[in-house]
């Protein structure tokens, strides 16, 4: 049996090879992720004696050039939770770290764990995209909301509390009714110096250009606003050139982010599992590919109890002599993303409060019982998970054996 062990990083990798015993097949060498270089690399595993198997951390993408040229030339892969071989073999009081030394490391675990390494699947085509759109969708949320407090942030000073007169949700195109607003009426002066006639025509037009509802008494309303508004920086084109210029970035992120909404709603469509996910109450159009894209392919898990692990919202036991503990966080080892999306998840489903309901039924019991807020919200999301798990496990292997 050849132990090989990959220690990856960007543009190249650190490779080992073992057998049992310690013995040294070769010496730690590099490759670079170069398709010469991989093809030389799986020639040279498939020539040694005896059984194969490659050991690497699950790092990001790096590892995935790696993983996905060794697979397609018929060797035995497997990717490794980092935490997993962090915490192994750590018995040395230096405690030196090298490329080297980490290879030798992740051998060493292939030897140790060799019956119960998980054989490396690429991931389907479509799954990939989904969940690389939903990671470009996280970073461009963040994007969104830094501008949205920039935006704010510069309001306070012309056009104070602008945002808070407007309740529109926003639009399937990521427009908002206060963006688009202040793009026109970027200082309280361009409203407080009007008459209230004259404002409610503009204000009439405005809506009309901008397929919004109009409203006299909303008019009336924001009129008034803007006259008892202090504005400290000037009504000058400085000001308007800033204004517009953050409103615009802003509305430029909101268009990207719809589109990036319905290219994973396309994704996840094209899915075996996607009609029973959109059926769970609180999964709607955005949720659902998110959900879906975390999770990913249902049958990498062999059980409900790997999948709430894989989330990070199980409670491990702990016992040590007498003391045994009852009560314990959630280990928040898995994606966090995931658990990012059955929180919301969670929300809709406290925020609509459905009575007939077998997950807020659950979470009502809870919260009787006088649990805290996070408690009964990730105790609602285990039970969630466990549903999800049972129902797409089941409509998959309906849909083999038909």
């Amino acid at each position: 049996m050849n132990a090989v062990g990959i220690d990856v990083s960007k543009g190249k990798s650190m490779v080992a090879i073992m057998r049992p015993f310690g013995e040294v097949v070769r010496s730690p060498f590099e490759v670079s992720h170069t398709g010469s270089e991989l093809s030389e690399l799986a020639k040279l595993l498939k020539s040694l004696p005896g059984e194969t198997r490659v050991v690497m951390e699950y790092t990001g993408y790096y590892h995935a050039p790696v993983a996905y040229s060794l697979c397609e030339a018929g060797i035995y892969v497997s990717a490794v939770n980092a935490i997993l071989v962090h915490d192994y073999g750590n018995n040395n009081l230096r405690r030196a770290k090298t490329d080297k030394k980490d290879a030798v490391k992740l051998a060493n675990y292939a030897l140790n764990h060799w019956l119960s390494l998980p054989r490396y699947i690429p991931e389907e085509d479509a799954r990939l995209m989904l969940k690389t759109c939903y990671r470009q969708y996280q970073q461009m949320s963040k994007v969104q909301t830094m501008q949205n407090n920039n935006l704010v942030s510069l309001l306070d000073v012309t056009y104070p509390n602008v945002n808070r007169l407007f309740s529109s949700p926003p639009r399937l195109d990521g427009s908002e009714k206060w963006v688009d607003f202040v793009s026109q009426f970027w200082h309280c002066g361009c409203v407080g110096k009007l008459s209230l006639n004259a404002f409610t025509e503009r204000y009439r037009k405005w809506c009309k250009k901008h397929g919004y509802n109009f409203s006299a008494d909303k008019a009336a309303k924001i009129h008034e606003a803007a006259r008892n508004h202090l504005a400290v920086m000037p009504m000058n084109e400085t000001t308007r050139f800033l204004i517009q210029q953050a409103v615009s970035q802003l509305q430029t992120t909101q268009k990207a982010l719809a589109s990036m909404r319905d290219q994973m709603q396309s994704l996840a469509s094209s899915l075996p599992e996607y009609p029973v996910v959109m059926q769970m109450y609180g999964v709607g159009k955005n949720l659902g590919p998110q959900l879906m894209a975390e999770i990913g392919d249902i049958r990498r898990f062999h059980s409900k109890k790997a999948l709430v692990a894989y989330a990070g919202i199980d409670a491990p036991p702990y016992q040590s002599g007498q003391c045994e503990l009852k009560s314990r966080s959630i280990s928040k080892r898995g994606s966090s993303s995931l658990r990012r999306t059955l929180f919301l998840v969670m929300s809709v489903i406290l925020q609509t409060s459905p009575e007939d309901q077998p997950i807020y039924q659950f979470m009502d019991k809870k919260r009787s019982e006088g649990k805290p807020y996070k408690v009964y919200m990730m105790a609602s999301a285990n039970k969630f998970l466990r549903i999800y798990y049972a129902s797409v496990t089941k409509y998959l292997a309906s849909l083999e054996n038909a």
